[in-house]
């Protein structure tokens, strides 16, 4: 009988695990995206698309379902979905796994303010920037919409909706991963001078790469705090996981 895994999706290591799943008989894959953007890139094997409805509601999906496992491939600052993840397996007794890209560490070179929240994040850039590449996601720009003096960059995968009343901004609509030769070249072109961003983690970012190169100034939020559960670096150390389970 074929085991049930669940992948909570949305990042690239939740859709290389999905292809790697999705063609063994042994399981049967489902992926769950929370359904943020219009168009999603769809996984490997089947998909749901929205919400569980909190902790209880996963769980109640866990039982209806007969899930053997969760591997939680959510986005590092998706704290809350990983809280509800921790809670609904436990309640269900259903093995939990985070999947998580190592973070980003500041190297020799790197000119880094890391902040907490974005709250913290825009008096820095008030006092200091003029010009900003933001890649901060589209439904957390808010914070930063009152720096009037300020002309910002905002790049994001789709239109931010609504859009907060910047006096300066433009849209850069795109989907990364971005070469380090664009980037660089988008930073010198565009004049800027601080970055802001999340720090996602995973390979060498080319945006923190040029910024490095060329002496600019990076705002970086910390990742958040997450449940004490299982984890991998990478989608080989998920496989082995998922080996006695799916025996």
């Amino acid at each position: 009988m074929a085991r049930n895994i669940l992948i909570l999706g949305g990042s690239t290591e939740a859709y290389a695990l999905a292809r790697e799943l999705a063609d063994r008989p042994d399981i049967r894959v489902i992926s769950s995206l929370a359904g943020r953007t219009g168009t999603p890139r769809l996984p490997a094997g089947d998909v749901r698309i929205g919400g569980f409805g909190g902790a209880d509601g996963l769980a109640a999906y866990l039982r209806d379902n007969h899930i053997d496992a969760v591997v939680d491939c959510t986005h590092p600052f998706a704290a809350r979905m990983g809280w509800n993840a921790a809670q609904g397996c436990a309640t269900m007794d259903v093995p939990l796994l985070r999947l998580e890209r190592p973070a980003w560490v500041r190297q020799r070179g790197d000119l880094w303010d890391e902040v907490a929240d974005w709250t913290e994040a825009a008096p820095l850039v008030g006092t200091r920037s003029k010009r900003v590449l933001m890649t901060v996601g589209r439904q957390e720009l808010e914070p930063f919409a009152g720096l009037d003096h300020v002309w910002f960059l905002i790049r994001s995968v789709e239109m931010p909706d609504p859009m907060p009343p910047f006096t300066q901004a433009e849209i850069l609509l795109a989907r990364g991963p971005f070469a380090y030769e664009e980037e660089r070249e988008l930073l010198i072109t565009r004049g800027i001078d601080t970055i802001v961003c999340k720090n996602s983690g995973g390979p060498t970012d080319a945006k923190l790469a040029a910024a490095r190169a060329l002496g600019i100034r990076v705002v970086i939020k910390t990742r958040p705090c997450r449940p004490d559960t299982p984890k991998a670096a990478d989608v080989a150390e998920a496989l082995c996981w998922l080996t006695p389970i799916c025996a």
